[in-house]
């Protein structure tokens, strides 16, 4: 089971199972200093690990971070 931060890269490794969290890169858990959170997003990724899905699916989960960084996102990327 992948936990992604990246769909679109995601799509193109396709791995047996995954689970797309829209958080920062280099976050799949959530936010430092957030158990609850993280506790959160690992126990879903452990239970569809252990699912039926089809391979290749990719889950989107709906949580959100807290805090908007599409800013921060399209800073970084200006910087390249």
């Amino acid at each position: 089971m992948l936990v992604s931060t990246g769909r679109d890269l995601t799509e193109l490794v396709c791995p047996p199972r995954s689970q797309f969290v829209n958080f920062p890169m280099g976050n799949p858990f959530g936010p430092p200093n957030e158990p609850d959170v993280q506790r959160s997003v690992l126990r879903t990724a452990l239970e569809r690990a252990t699912s039926d899905l089809p391979a290749g699916t990719i889950v989107d989960l709906e949580d959100e971070w807290p805090t908007d960084f599409t800013q921060k996102v399209a800073k970084s990327l200006l910087a390249m």
